[in-house]
């Protein structure tokens, strides 16, 4: 059964006459928690932003700090009002207004604590509503509509919602089978339709309103092929068979090879299961050697390094680099040290950096706020929601129905997730941003975006 949630940003209006301004009180409210209150809640129900009700209570700003039962907060007044001599200005149109001032979002993903699928895009949604939050206090506000759209729900009974069709932006669907009907709404409708996650149709290749954020393994192998040739063009490229019969990176290893052959770029290939004089004859005493697996995992990685550990002690001035894969990341805890030791280059889609201040900021926010930990996934899925709103909320804002989400149109700094659209032929927007996180020996970290 569908559940449609409305949940407004809107200003409180307060008519005040200039000659009595001055004595405008600074509180509006004395307010007692409640056993369920969040401070989302609370900031929702008075019309104020978290930040607002945040710098009205200090306590609120400490890093141990949780909402109790019974506590007093102080509710300030929004800091946008509107004056009596604003209310007599002309009013635009509602189009106009839309376009200027008020972006309609609509979410379309499970919602639900049935199972993971519910759970991950419920933080999601979170990120969503604390983008939105944080937009407001910059002068953008956002009307949000979210349907429970899970596994079996019928996509036909939510487009029928007559809040559906008055959406500027879609977040969704998570469910390949669920793109075509809501992405013909879309396109009927003149709504923008952001797809934030995996999928297996081509629907981006027919449908000029979609923004596809997914990369499939053909598209990401093409983008870190080019990134290896723009690196690695002198250097000499050792692959490394792992033996690892369950591996689905051949797709890049393949096209690498086509590439490298193409361009007359000598390379060998080595196993891991090699002796360690036969292992050493794949490499170049001259020149820089990149290693590149042809698995992601972890135990292979873990066999990979130790061969080049024992390498590195026969022949100290061998120079080596490693290219990886995505999923190094998840192993950064046990590896990052050999990372910095062989500068390693991970291809990636997001950049997180948990020391970041404004990556701490958020998450300690979010943990204020709906009184739980972001989940411990790469990418942190609360994040994606903060990035991609702020990223589609910004762009529509600005540009309205010609924003494409191209570099030239960008308004927005990504906490982690990088977006950058190319059309894909007559159809609709692909994310073509691809990022390689350079571990350097001198133990930092250098962002290379393409």
């Amino acid at each position: 059964m569908r559940r449609s949630i409305r949940i407004l940003f809107l200003f409180c209006a307060m008519l005040l006459a200039s000659s009595v301004a001055a004595q405008t009180p600074k509180w509006q409210d004395l307010y007692k928690v409640k056993k369920k209150d969040t401070i989302y809640g609370i900031a929702q129900k008075f019309g104020i932003t978290i930040d607002e009700l945040m710098q009205a209570n200090p306590d609120m700003q400490k890093n141990d700090y949780v909402l109790k039962k019974g506590e007093q907060l102080l509710i300030p007044f929004p800091k946008q009002v509107q004056t009596a001599a604003a209310t007599t200005a002309p009013k635009a149109s509602a189009t106009q207004q839309r376009a200027a001032n008020t972006v309609n979002v609509g979410v379309m993903l499970p919602l639900h604590n049935v199972d993971g699928d519910g759970q991950r895009m419920i933080e999601y949604y979170r990120g969503v509503l604390m983008a939105c939050d944080s937009l407001r206090s910059q002068g953008i506000n956002t009307n949000i509509f979210a349907w429970n759209l899970h596994k079996d729900a019928s996509v036909a009974q939510v487009l029928a919602d007559a809040n559906a069709k008055n959406c500027d932006l879609i977040f969704g669907p998570l469910y390949t089978k669920q793109v075509k009907p809501i992405g013909d709404f879309c396109r009927k409708n003149g709504i923008r339709l952001v797809i934030p996650f995996s999928i297996n149709g081509g629907d981006v290749e027919t449908n000029d309103h979609i923004f596809q954020v997914y990369q499939s393994r053909v598209l990401t192998a093409e983008l870190s092929v080019n990134a290896f040739m723009d690196r690695f063009k002198d250097a000499h490229p050792v692959f490394v068979d792992c033996n690892d019969t369950t591996s689905d990176k051949g797709v890049f290893t393949a096209a690498l090879r086509r590439r490298l052959e193409a361009e007359g770029i000598a390379y060998n290939i080595t196993n891991l299961k090699s002796s360690e004089p036969m292992f050493a004859k794949a490499f170049s005493a001259k020149k820089r050697n990149v290693v590149i697996l042809n698995t992601g995992r972890s135990p292979q990685l873990n066999s990979t390094l130790a061969k080049l550990n024992t390498l590195r002690a026969s022949y100290p001035n061998i120079q080596i680099a490693m290219y990886g894969y995505n999923e190094w990341l998840m192993y950064k805890r046990v590896y990052q040290d050999y990372y910095y030791k062989y500068e390693a280059y991970i291809p990636t889609a997001y950049v997180y950096n948990e020391s970041a201040p404004a990556t701490a900021s958020l998450e300690r926010h979010y943990r204020q706020w709906f009184k739980s930990d972001m989940r411990l996934a790469l990418p942190r899925f609360a994040l994606t929601g903060y990035d991609q709103a702020q990223f589609f909320i910004r762009g529509i804002n600005k540009y309205g129905k010609q924003f494409n989400g191209t570099p030239q149109q960008n308004t927005y700094k990504p906490l982690q997730t990088p977006l950058k659209f190319k059309r894909v032929t007559n159809g609709g927007m692909q994310n073509n941003c691809f990022v390689l996180l350079h571990y350097k020996p001198t133990r930092t970290i250098e962002t290379i975006t393409y």
